[in-house]
């Protein structure tokens, strides 16, 4: 497959012509809809083939995602196909070791999950009642080996009477002086789950150096979680966030610093790439601890650009698109992902040898990127 960037005066017709393909392949790959418009500066995935000579492949590559258990129906029917584990977000404890179940009941989902021949796994998070992460949840934890007793019971009866098939441990914000201990506790619970046959997988936050200063990092010890799970990924993203200045969600140049510094602390066949499925669009011009970014799909992104006439533009160092437009006399910029992006993550994700890719999160269907999965993974062709 190639990536084609739309440019003035181009459509739907002429480049589907061009690319030797029929038009409602390039439109069905790519997800546009009637009245097939486009921006100049899009980047279109130009598939090798009609969509009916690519068969479901088994791939090298280990592929997951997070999902809300209010996913859509139809969305988990497009993105499990593509998966090898659906990562269900979360559980969350109590300081009496009781587990909080999410939300929205999750039955269903592990279900679907599992008849597609994609593994549930179990999200434990030390949220608090307001969503947050609270990292004194965390510290009871780490000095409470009774505590950490019951928990990892509780764990393993649920997974069990619910169909998990793994776990996932996502703690943020841990204290640096939980850091060893949280280490410990997670080796304690991958030893308990492999028993059973439950890897145990650890989200890591994207440090690039050992001694990273700041309470996101400092209790994440790459060596030592490496050494306790049997996987990690490495949330590359959020970079551009919420609260946070205009820029890119998953700069490539930053995204690279991380994994450098992950491979030499950790086998690279552990080591997963966070890859973010959404943007962001700022009020400009940003002003810190004012300014509140929504969240937004890729696809929305294009649509924004579409609607008001606007180019997508691409910076090459931080190797995402980005585009701003006026409306109602204010400025917005935004700051999403493209085939074009992914495809720098992928590369990143070859060169270095890496497991697998990761993502956060599934509750939009962007099939380019599936698509473009499928093709640079792919080593066997089912017959």
């Amino acid at each position: 497959m190639s990536v084609y960037v739309v440019k003035e005066g181009d459509n739907v017709d002429r480049i589907a012509e061009t690319a030797g393909i029929p038009v409602g392949e390039l439109l069905w790959a790519n997800q546009i809809e009637y009245p097939y418009r486009l921006a100049v500066g899009q980047s279109l995935l130009i598939p090798e083939g009609p969509a009916a000579d690519r068969e479901q492949s088994r791939r090298e590559l280990y592929s997951f995602g997070y999902a809300y258990p209010f996913i859509s129906r139809e969305t988990a029917e497009q993105t499990l196909p593509f998966l090898t584990d659906l990562y269900i977000f979360s559980y969350g404890f109590t300081e009496q070791g009781t587990l909080i179940p999410p939300s929205s009941d999750d039955t269903w989902l592990i279900r679907q999950a599992a008849d597609a021949g994609v593994d549930p796994v179990m999200v434990l998070t030390p949220l608090g009642a307001d969503g947050r992460f609270n990292n004194n949840l965390v510290t009871a934890l780490m000095e409470d080996r009774r505590l950490q007793e019951r928990l990892i019971w509780e764990l393993g009866r649920t997974m069990t009477e619910k169909g998990y098939r793994g776990l996932d441990i996502d703690f943020e914000y841990v204290r640096a002086e939980d850091g060893p201990a949280f280490a410990e506790f997670t080796g304690r619970v991958r030893r308990v789950l492999q028993v059973f046959g439950y890897p145990v997988s650890v989200a890591l936050a994207p440090k690039t150096s050992p001694d990273q200063k700041g309470l996101l990092y400092e209790g994440i010890d790459y060596r030592l979680l490496g050494e306790a799970a049997d996987r990690v990924m490495l949330m590359t993203y959020e970079w551009g966030y919420t609260y946070g200045p205009p820029m890119a969600v998953a700069p490539l140049n930053m995204v690279r610093r991380v994994v450098e510094y992950a491979v030499s602390a950790i086998p690279v066949e552990k080591i997963s790439l966070g890859i973010p499925n959404y943007g962001y669009e700022w009020p400009l011009p940003y002003v810190r601890g004012t300014t509140k970014a929504q969240s937004i799909s890729n696809r929305e992104a294009v649509a924004r650009a579409i609607d008001h006439g606007v180019p997508i533009r691409f910076d090459e160092t931080a190797w995402s698109p980005y585009l701003r437009y006026w409306q109602y006399g204010i400025q917005h910029g935004i700051w999403f992902e493209d085939v074009r992006s992914i495809q720098g993550k992928f590369d990143l994700i070859r060169e270095y040898g890496l497991l697998g890719a990761g993502y956060w999160q599934l509750m939009n269907f962007f099939r380019p990127n599936w698509l473009l999965m499928e093709e640079k993974f792919r080593i066997i062709r089912n017959n």
